[in-house]
Formats: C-alpha cells, structure tokens, sequence
C-alpha cells in the first residue's frame, strides 16, 4: 500500500507539473504570433504565388530554409529581451556610436515603410478583388486603418493578440480548402523541401529566392519580438530561464504556422498554374482570376481574397508596434502611435497611388515584390547587431549564446549577407 501511495503521489506530481507548464505556456504565448503575421503578410503571396507559377515546387527548399532561419534569429530576438532586458533598438543605441545608430535607424525605418508598403497594395487589390472598389481608391482607404490600431490598443494588448490570432486562423483555414481543391502533388512538394543548386545558378530563382527571404524574414520583427516579451515576462512570474523556453516554443509553434501558410501559397500556384503550363502567372489578380475556372469551384477565388485581405490587416497592426519600438529605442523619441501611423502609412500610400494610377494592377504586383527584396537587403543591419549582442556574454550573462548556437548564428548572418551581394552582383 505504502509502494502504491508513493507511485500515486508520483504521478499526482507530474500530471500537476504538465498542467502547470501547459497553463504558463497558454499565459504567454501571443507574442510569437504577433511576430508570424509578419511572415505571411502580402509581400509573402506575390513572391510565392511567383515561385510557384514559374518554377513549380522547386523554391519550397527556400521557404523552408527561410523559416528555419527565422525561427533562430525570432529566438535570440526573444533571448535578447529577457536576459539583458533591451529591445534590439536599445542595444544599438548603447552600443553603437550616434552616426552608426542613426543609419540603422533610417534603415531600420525605410524596411518598415516597404513592408507597410506590401500590406497597402495587398488590401487595396483585395478590396477592389472582393467589392469591386478601384484601386487607387481602395489605397487612399488603407489610410484609415489607423482608427483599427487605434481601436485594439486601447481595447488592451491581450485582444490586439486574439483578434490577430483570429485573422490567421482565418488565413490558415482559407488556404486548408484551397489546397483541398487544388490537389497538389505532395511527392513532387515534398522533393521541392531540399535545396538544389539550380537556384544560385540562375538569376531569375536567384531574384525570387531573395524575395522570398525578404519576405519571410522581417528585419522590424526582430526588434518588434525583442521588445514584446519583456512586457509578458513582467506579467509572470517566472524565471528567465524559463521564460526564455516559453518564448522560444511560442514563436516557434508560431513560425510553423507561418511556413505551413507560406508553402500552402507556393503549393497552390504550383498546383494550380505551372501544373497547367501557365508559369507566367505572377500577379495577385490574375491568380485570383484564374482560380475559379482553374479549380472548377466558385469559392476558390472568395476564400483567396479573403486571406488576402485579412493578411493586409494583420500585418498593418504589427507594423505599427514595431515602428513605435524601433523609433523609441533608437532615438527616444515618442509620438502619439495614431500619428506614428499615419505618417508611415502615407509614405507607403503616395507610392503605391502613383504606381496604380500610371501602372494599374500589373505595376502594383513588380512594386509589391521589389518591396520584398528591399526588405531583404535590409536583413544584415538587423541580423549582424543581434547575433553580435547575444554572443556579448557581458550583456547576456548565463545566456549567452552557446558554441553551437553561435556557429549557427553567425552561418545565418553569413548567408544573408552572401545572398544579398550576390543579388546586388546578378542586378548589375
């Protein structure tokens, strides 16, 4: 008896430390998911839908591979927050003299101004897709999107959190029948997973690659993540260490997500276009266009507006908060967020308007990736200051980054920086 009451206290214990861990981990999680909109924003759907039509299932080695890397560089974005207590924009600007700190700001500010610039395309060409509303119109209308951030901030950062959780639900569930009807070859996608040297070869994938980097890994998401962990670690009560575990799980179940959506894209072009000999769909409104009669369903082309549309708001909210973050710590200059907004989203909005009025929809879409190979040439002046900051035992204490973890790291800045001139030297 005595033998049973022990074993029993046993597993009592367990189980109640499993509810335990699942009860913190259900408490913090929001901030990965804050961080993954902006890895399937509207730049994330003209570079795979691209992809995919052109090449099939071969560039899905490179939305794995930017995942991958994502979900490292989002880790020690977090590691960074709660160990040393700074956001990245802080770091810089304890660490960095001015000069060097005002151009990672300016850097830091025009990668932002071109992912802003991605969600006004992408939710202007839903709302034209969806309500038939112009294109130039439905640009000047993602200018009052500001009165949405407004509206949630002030609601409390816990339903900012459940209402994005809810728009990639959404997103997550549109793409989940899309690919029903589609029937992609899943051992031709699974093939597309491992690397093939074609793509460095040929300048075209090269290009697309790059803007799939850009588009999957943000620069302004690294200080975004770094920031919004430290304000849930307050909140609970928990070490650092485990803290930083609960982080790493969040933006990693997050980042799944993410990848599971961005292949879901490529997958559905591949499918659906290069299957059918039509590789020179390249454009959101032709695809939206060609799904319907393509996939024989009239609900095809709806549920793809709508992702559209509810990943331009998605990441218009996250955008905001990064922008607020990066110019605080760098500069420590403090405006109120609806004018913070504003401004950013009016220098998104006079370009994209000159682009639909002189161009119409076919500009938007080569305006809408070229914003994603901008944000990729603006990847280094993130990565290189929060790998070199993590590894900085002085400022990380016990949390440095290990051997293995650094090697990595430092692969991963290597890479980008590599892929990034190598663009540079095929644009020549």
């Amino acid at each position: 008896m005595a033998r049973f009451a022990r074993e029993r206290g046993r597993h009592c214990r367990v189980r109640l430390s499993v509810i335990s861990f699942w009860k913190k981990l259900a408490a913090f999680s929001g901030p990965g998911y804050l961080v993954a909109v902006g890895y399937m924003d509207p730049g994330n759907w003209a570079t795979d839908l691209a992809g995919g039509s052109a090449y099939g299932y071969l560039l899905l080695s490179v939305v794995l591979a930017a995942s991958l890397m994502a979900m490292l560089l989002q880790a020690l974005a977090a590691k960074l927050g709660i160990a040393a207590g700074l956001d990245l924009a802080q770091a810089c600007r304890l660490h960095y003299r001015p000069s060097a700190r005002v151009a990672l700001w300016l850097l830091c500010e025009i990668a932002i101004i071109a992912c802003d610039l991605a969600e006004v395309i992408g939710t202007a060409l839903a709302l034209k897709l969806l309500f038939g509303i112009p294109l130039v119109i439905g640009v000047c209308l993602t200018a009052a999107d500001v009165l949405l951030v407004l509206g949630l901030q002030r609601s409390g950062f816990r339903w900012l959190e459940r209402f994005i959780i809810a728009l990639l639900a959404l997103i997550a569930g549109c793409f989940i029948v899309e690919l029903v009807l589609a029937r992609p070859e899943w051992g031709a996608a699974a093939a597309g997973l491992i690397p093939h040297p074609d793509i460095i070869a040929d300048p075209s994938k090269l290009y697309l690659a790059i803007g799939i980097l850009g588009a999957t890994v943000m620069p302004h998401n690294l200080y975004l993540h770094s920031s919004v962990v430290q304000a849930r670690r307050m909140k609970e009560e928990i070490g650092k260490a485990e803290t930083l575990r609960l982080a790493t799980i969040d933006s990693t179940v997050a980042l799944t997500l993410a990848f599971f959506v961005n292949a879901a894209i490529l997958m559905l072009a591949a499918a659906t276009f290069h299957a059918a000999g039509r590789t020179d769909i390249a454009d959101i409104s032709q695809a939206f266009h060609m799904l319907t009669p393509m996939l024989g369903a009239g609900v095809a082309s709806t549920l793809f507006a709508v992702a559209l549309l509810a990943s331009g708001q998605n990441s218009t909210l996250t955008g905001t908060l990064a922008g607020q973050i990066v110019m605080e710590g760098f500069v420590e200059l403090r405006i109120q967020p609806w004018l913070r907004r504003l401004i950013t989203r009016l220098l998104a909005v006079v370009p994209a308007a000159c682009v639909a009025i002189w161009y119409g929809d076919g500009g938007e879409t080569r305006l809408l990736v070229l914003s994603q190979v901008i944000l990729s040439l603006q990847l280094p002046f993130a990565v290189v200051p929060l790998v070199r900051f993590t590894g900085d035992r002085a400022m990380m204490g016990e949390f440095v980054n290990g051997r293995w973890l650094g090697i990595a790291a430092h692969a991963v800045a290597a890479l980008v920086i590599g892929l990034n001139l190598i663009l540079l030297w095929s644009l020549r």
